[in-house]
């Protein structure tokens, strides 16, 4: 009985041990899912207007500059306020898959990196960041093109708007009228944006934290230096590879059945030729106050959550 009763409770522990390694696994896949989706929640309307504005212009020489809040006004007044999240459906599944991804792949591997004490370098950093982006963007590039598509369809002619639905609906007619090379549309510049992006968020924010951990005893201030640093290079490294995302895939075909960029290196090209090539970097404040806050508040949510989990 004795006997018995032993096999039952290492029986128990070993499963226990069990469940907590798979849970320890896929913890950083989950909680940056749900941590990206929480900061697309609030940033959503800024996004909107980041991507009239990178519209605004399109083939004009030295188009004049777009005040973000003319942008805000004129579709609040035009669209109503709730028109600022249209495309939040296609924003949260984005997140879903791409954050996921991309957040989990990356701590999944630097934890690796730094089994028995060691420090991961900045260039290691900054590779596993590469890696994670890129793998991270490919699975999330069939919601990023209805999310686009979505923010952008009130910009065209009436009769050449989609009128999409909501996300399941972009996602099954974009199969079902342009195949499975349709939902992958921009996914170079969209591989190009995460990798960038990736690593001015997440490499920049830990190796700031580290720089920051060394300099003040503040925590406050160490998170608020990692954060700031991070929002700020994510936007200076993948807003050129977004803008040429964006022009990509909201366009349509033209008359006779081509499309006015070919390609990503077409687009760019065509880009500098008549807009010149500080056209990459319209709207960078907007852009950056999109993308500092969506990296604070997804590390802080990430943390916050890791840390309540830790005290289960």
């Amino acid at each position: 009985s004795t006997q018995s009763t032993w096999e039952t409770r290492t029986a128990f522990f070993n499963m226990s041990n069990k469940q907590n390694s798979t849970f320890k696994t896929i913890e950083p896949f989950l909680l940056g899912g749900l941590s990206g989706m929480i900061a697309t929640s609030c940033i959503q309307p800024i996004d909107m207007i980041k991507v009239r504005i990178q519209l605004a212009g399109e083939g004009a020489k030295g188009a004049a500059a777009v005040s973000p809040f003319s942008i805000a006004s004129q579709i609040i007044k035009n669209q109503g306020f709730l028109s600022l999240y249209t495309g939040l459906s296609a924003g949260l599944l984005r997140q879903a898959t791409y954050t996921t991804a991309r957040l989990g792949l990356f701590r999944s591997m630097i934890e690796n990196l730094e089994q028995g004490g060691r420090k991961s370098t900045f260039g290691e950093k900054a590779i596993v960041g590469l890696v994670a982006g890129g793998l991270g963007s490919v699975v999330g590039t069939p919601a990023d093109v209805a999310l686009i598509r979505m923010q952008a369809d009130s910009t065209l002619p009436v009769e050449q708007r989609r009128n999409y639905k909501g996300v399941v609906d972009a996602l099954t007619r974009i199969l079902k009228e342009e195949g499975v090379s349709g939902m992958f549309k921009g996914c170079t510049p969209v591989v190009g944006r995460a990798m960038s992006l990736n690593v001015g968020m997440l490499a920049f924010h830990d190796q700031a934290l580290d720089i920051s951990k060394q300099q003040t005893d503040n925590y406050a201030a160490q998170q608020f230096i990692a954060k700031m640093s991070a929002g700020f290079f994510a936007s200076v490294f993948s807003l050129p590879f977004d803008f040429v995302k964006t022009r990509i895939q909201k366009q349509k075909p033209l008359a006779d059945g081509t499309y006015l960029y070919k390609n990503s290196i077409d687009c760019a090209k065509k880009i500098i030729a008549s807009e010149g090539p500080m056209a990459f970097y319209r709207g960078f404040w907007t852009y950056y106050v999109r993308i500092a806050p969506h990296a604070m508040i997804t590390l802080i949510a990430f943390d916050a959550m890791k840390a309540y989990l830790a005290k289960c």
